[in-house]
């Protein structure tokens, strides 16, 4: 009895520790940014051309579509359970809106790799500053949970995506799953709400306002209530990310490892629990 109070309260310190660093690591980004924020309000604009009016109604189109399946998704009679034929349209439509966005803007002359910063940083570099930065942001996604438990007594629950890679009975299924999860979803929404909304989102209203709407917008397209805070929390740390190292590849990779490791947790249980 004695044995298990004191690791138990050994695991609580060292998860107050954990979570402190984890928030010491964000306040010092978010102070990052603001310092080069106001150095760069003193210096020469620069000369490369950025998001303006035509992004700008393409981006309100893009988010009231997206506010739209929300709001239809909340107001539906009976919920609609996501099946492994719907992967595939899904997949398609994503791609769909990726390459329509790329076209449009190329078309526009803007150049992608300046503005996403595409090869800012190597893909080494990139990579290891995202395992790194979610690394420490699992704290705050399990304070997000804990808060929404303690005063609403809705757990995190499981989205409609995560009951159907349970339930998969095939390998072709569970691989569509995996790819969907850890390749296709980092690049697309990444590319969607960080690069582009975000972008469009700060040209106009500055970096705090785009943060949190594009970080509610991220959390509530998912139409999962009990995940909003963490996935909020989520999105939060995505474009602090990209916003601090000015390459959208560390947003993707944190993206891709916490989708990775969260069906890791799923395919094997056991190995977890041990």
């Amino acid at each position: 009895m004695f044995g298990n109070a004191f690791t138990s309260a050994a695991g609580n310190i060292v998860f107050a520790l954990y979570f402190l660093a984890s928030v010491g690591v964000f306040v010092s980004l978010i102070r990052q940014i603001r310092a080069r924020k106001s150095a760069t309000e003193f210096s020469i604009s620069e000369s490369t051309r950025t998001f303006d009016w035509p992004e700008a109604l393409l981006a309100a189109g893009l988010v009231s579509f997206l506010l739209l399946n929300v709001f239809t998704a909340i107001f539906r009679s009976e919920r609609v359970q996501l099946n492994s034929h719907d992967l595939i349209p899904n997949l398609l439509l994503v791609v769909v809106v990726v390459l329509f966005i790329t076209t449009f803007l190329r078309v526009r002359g803007l150049d992608l790799d300046s503005l996403g910063g595409f090869s800012r940083i190597s893909f080494v570099r990139a990579a290891s500053t995202g395992v790194i930065l979610i690394f420490f942001t699992y704290p705050l996604l399990g304070i997000a949970e804990s808060i929404v438990q303690a005063l609403f007594g809705l757990g995190s629950g499981r989205q409609e995506i995560v009951d159907l890679f349970t339930s998969s009975g095939t390998l072709r299924q569970r691989v569509i799953i995996v790819i969907l999860a850890v390749v296709v979803a980092p690049i697309s929404e990444e590319f969607i709400f960080r690069f582009f909304l975000y972008g469009v989102l700060k040209r106009y209203f500055g970096i705090g306002l785009a943060l949190l709407f594009n970080a509610f917008l991220f959390a509530a397209v998912h139409t999962h209530l009990p995940s909003l805070a963490p996935l909020f929390v989520l999105g939060t740390c995505f474009t602090l990310a990209y916003e601090w190292s000015g390459s959208i590849l560390v947003s993707m990779t944190m993206h891709a490892l916490f989708n990775g490791v969260q069906l890791t947790v799923l395919a094997f249980p056991q190995l977890i629990q041990q």
